[in-house]
Order: structure tokens, then sequence, then C-alpha cells
């Protein structure tokens, strides 16, 4: 029984880092059809709270959301310069928008939070393609992370 306990917790960890990475997913995927100067006018952590009121996101998960959002934002031109650099005859804006930030997410993941190896946030990535994207989309996101993962761990 104590063996199980720690498996146990980390699936349950997992599980709110999941609904995390799919809550930040539906906000980036909202803000794209948003025009920016309504954007500018309102903080992040406060369109985001307007967010999970009104879609009901467990409040466990919004923390490492925010952050996540916080962190995509403050770096997107690093994160789509190698999302660019990674999806080799695709333009970021061909790039469908579910697919785009999935992608953003997980190279946000794999700069930024030490926690999260690589393997993990692609794993994560396919797995909410799996759910959000179409058909082609694991694959496609798969193939692009490991790419970025290549340029970035060499």
């Amino acid at each position: 029984m104590p063996v199980l306990m720690p498996r146990l917790r980390r699936s349950l960890f997992m599980g709110i880092r999941r609904q995390s990475r799919e809550a930040a997913l539906q906000y980036l995927f909202q803000e794209d059809f948003s025009e920016p100067a309504e954007l500018e006018r309102e903080d992040l952590a406060d369109r985001f709270a307007l967010f999970c009121g009104l879609f009901n996101v467990s409040k466990k998960g919004r923390s490492y959301a925010l952050e996540l959002l916080r962190l995509s934002f403050a770096n997107r031109e690093r994160i789509d310069d190698l999302i660019k650099q990674a999806a080799v005859n695709w333009r970021l804006s061909r790039i469908a928008v579910a697919e785009r930030n999935i992608l953003r997410l997980a190279v946000c993941e794999m700069l930024y939070i030490e926690d999260v190896p690589d393997e993990v946030a692609i794993n994560e990535a396919v797995e909410i393609a799996k759910r959000f994207g179409g058909d082609d989309s694991p694959s496609f996101v798969n193939g692009v992370l490991d790419a970025v993962r290549k340029i970035l761990r060499g």
C-alpha cells in the first residue's frame, strides 16, 4: 500500500497539470479571435479569472495554467521562432489555431518549466492534440516538438 500512494499522488498531480494545459489551450484559442486592442486593456490574470469563471475551470489547475500563459505571452517571439524553425515548410499563420497553441504551450514548458522533461511536454501535447485537434494533429504536433527538442538540446 505505501508504494501505491506516491503513484496515486503523481497521477493526481499529472491530472491537474493536464487540466491546466487544456485550460491554457482553450484560453489561447479564445484569445486568437479577440482584438489586440481589447486584450491590452485588461490584465492577463483578470481576463483568465473571468474565463475560468465562465467555463468552470478547476481551481486546482488555474495557477499552473496562468503560469504557462504568462510565460508564453512574455516569450511569444522566441517560442514562435522555434516553432517556425521546426515546422519546415509551414508558416506559423497556416498552422491550425488549436495546433499552433498546443505547440506554443509545449515549447513554453520545454524552455521555461524546469520540472517538466521534454518527453513529458511532448507526450502531453500529443495527448491534448488527440482531444482538441484533427486526425493528423497528434503526429504533426509530435514531429514539430521533436524537431524543437533537437534544436534546443542538440
